[in-house]
């Protein structure tokens, strides 16, 4: 287009235009490379004691655009990488609360023992979940900007300590509950 003598009249609208559409692809092949690269490189989790409690409200607090309501749970020390398990903990408590803020609602968090796990669940008053197929597809987003790792990464973090990671409608449908299973 430039080479054209003379050139268009439109010519910097078209190249404005189509440098925009290239920064735009390159941005997006950027996120997705480095979400590929922290999926693909996940460490084994360096275990060591982790009381639960402690760590549950690290996260909570850490959350500022709405409060979240930590109704704790019984003394638990688990064998686990804290750096890791703060990670899924967050990931989970700011999903929540995206989904809490589209509908003006709340976001819960407790924990419990069931038989020898503990289970961790984090309930949001949000819209709930439009279909639960493709949550933990590498790469899929329902989020503007999202990566589609949060959940992946999260369950792969769940599954290295043994554990499980599921995401739910609540039967009331509205909401949603993200349980966390980890072995006591």
């Amino acid at each position: 287009m430039l080479r054209r003598d003379p050139p268009p009249v439109d010519w910097r609208d078209d190249v404005n235009r189509g440098l925009t559409i290239i920064e735009t692809r390159a941005d997006a092949l950027n996120r997705f490379t480095g979400a590929y690269a922290r999926l693909a490189q996940l460490p084994p989790p360096k275990l060591k004691p982790t009381p639960i409690g402690p760590l549950m409200r690290r996260v909570v607090d850490l959350e500022r655009r709405l409060p979240v309501l930590l109704s704790g749970g019984p003394d638990i020390t688990l064998s686990a990488d804290a750096d890791q398990l703060e990670h899924l903990l967050i990931n989970l408590v700011r999903n929540a609360v995206d989904a809490a803020l589209e509908t003006g609602g709340r976001v819960c968090a407790g924990w419990v023992r069931v038989h020898s796990m503990l289970e961790v669940r984090i309930d949001d008053e949000g819209p709930g979940l439009p279909s639960t197929a493709n949550l933990f597809v590498p790469f899929f987003t329902t989020k503007p900007g999202g990566s589609g790792i949060g959940l992946v990464l999260s369950r792969q973090i769940a599954e290295a300590h043994g554990g499980s990671l599921t995401l739910a409608n609540h039967d009331t449908g509205r909401g949603t509950r993200a349980t966390l299973r980890l072995p006591v």
